[in-house]
């Protein structure tokens, strides 16, 4: 290769934003080293491809990008979570260059090295301080721990990615604080556990500024509420410490927003999915939640057709939603994974009970969210700006994360700009977005 010339990398990032922070890692580490990153398999040096392994057809779609990349491309590095269970990739596709797991960045780097040697003389100074981020510049995932402690049955997590592994705080601060430096206005803060964050070292101290800040929960979101930027939970299992920062919501130190993987409400098949956290007194934590923070906003997956779920199991879920009222909400119908200790329950429940309950459930949901939206109409809300077109912006109130969540369409007298938060006025809502109008100045 021409000295002078940039090696060119393509890279297909899938799965959860975990994965995409773990991509994020990658190209940072690549283009420090003088790497360029293209746009198309075709003409690019070498493809990466950051593969999600959570579900049989996240697998499948991860074995078409692989398959893409090699037709397009020929030459391909495979890492991420189905990596960590290489022989389905190998016998698809054994011409791949090397696959590694998830969090292997030095494999994955000593990989495109042996493939592609970088230039010489790398320019660091290509790479801003904050890092190459995936995510548009106004919001970033601020990733806290890898890997989880728990054993739920359906799932494989704890296999692909290890037990909890816990950053020191002051790590996670300073990342932190580099990103609200370069402009950003919303950190995510997700892990696989988020609440059980430190447990793993022991909640250790660190220093940050003039101080020591434990390697906790609650810690950590009070001084990451100090950065000046909306700070949003996410992946928070129900311990019962999480009561602590309802309180920080209310002081406006954190976004009154909660996201938190309930799964199901029946004790049976809870006590069958293996869940951490007593749910049994989870309605009652919600009321007081809700009435320590009125603005709260619950964010929920569930999933439907779970083996032995009965037809009492699931009115028992629906009644719990309506009492429980989850503003946000994502559904899946229970799909069994290769390895998980869920396969061998027996019972399965047949593919047209699992959808007739997912179209039971989403259209309870729907009402649900209709009524909690309508309740905002007349009110003002602070809109962190997404996207701007040429008569309507598009954005998300604090009760919306990205991509996963509803949005709020705003028009506006005056130019609005990406990344901007302004206070709009709402004035009508559907079933999931909100519509209102910015005050010209």
């Amino acid at each position: 290769m021409d000295q002078g010339v940039a090696p060119k990398v393509s890279f297909v990032s899938l799965g959860c934003p975990k994965a995409l922070v773990d991509s994020e890692r990658i190209i940072t580490r690549l283009r420090a080293e003088g790497y360029e990153l293209a746009r198309k398999h075709d003409g690019a040096d070498i493809v990466i491809v950051n593969t999600c392994g959570f579900l049989d057809s996240a697998k499948q779609e991860s074995l078409g990008a692989i398959g893409q990349a090699m037709a397009e491309n020929g030459k391909v590095i495979v890492t991420g979570c189905m990596g960590a269970e290489p022989e389905q990739i190998e016998a698809a596709y054994p011409g791949v260059l090397s696959i590694t797991g998830p969090q292997q960045y030095e494999s994955v780097l000593d990989a495109v090295h042996r493939a592609l040697p970088p230039v010489h003389n790398p320019h660091l100074d290509l790479v801003p301080p904050q890092g190459i981020k995936l995510t548009p510049r106004h919001y970033a995932y601020l990733k806290i721990s890898e890997g989880c402690n728990n054993r739920c049955s359906f799932c494989i997590i704890p296999k692909l990615r290890g037990d909890l592994v816990s950053r020191p705080a002051n790590d996670v601060l300073r990342e932190a604080e580099r990103l609200v430096t370069a402009g950003v206005k919303e950190l995510l803060v997700i892990s696989q556990d988020t609440s059980a964050y430190g447990v793993d070292i022991k909640y250790a101290d660190s220093p940050w500024k003039d101080r020591q800040v434990r390697a906790k929960f609650f810690d950590l979101a009070k001084e990451l509420g100090d950065l000046g930027a909306w700070v949003r939970l996410q992946y928070v299992y129900p311990y019962p410490h999480v009561d602590e920062v309802i309180g920080l919501m209310t002081e406006g130190k954190i976004l009154p927003y909660l996201d938190i993987p309930f799964q199901h409400a029946s004790p049976d098949v809870l006590k069958a999915m293996k869940r951490p956290a007593a749910q049994e007194k989870t309605l009652a934590r919600i009321q007081k939640w809700r009435a320590e923070c009125p603005d709260l906003t619950l964010r929920s997956t569930f999933i439907v057709g779970f083996p032995g779920e009965t037809d009492s199991d699931f009115a028992y879920l629906l009644d719990w939603l309506e009492e429980a009222e989850i503003d946000r909400l994502g559904c899946f119908k229970y799909e069994p994974v290769a390895g998980a200790a869920s396969n061998a329950i027996g019972n399965a429940v047949p593919d047209e009970i699992k959808q007739e309950r997912w179209n039971a459930l989403m259209a309870r949901q729907q009402k649900i969210s209709a009524r909690r939206l309508k309740r905002k109409v007349g009110t003002r809300q602070q809109i962190i700006i997404d996207e701007v077109g040429p008569t309507v912006a598009k954005g998300r109130s604090k009760a919306d994360a990205p991509q996963i969540d509803g949005a709020v369409y705003l028009s506006s007298r005056r130019p609005l700009k990406v990344g901007e938060i302004v206070t709009a006025k709402i004035e009508r809502a559907d079933q999931y977005d909100l519509h209102g109008s910015v005050a010209g100045f």
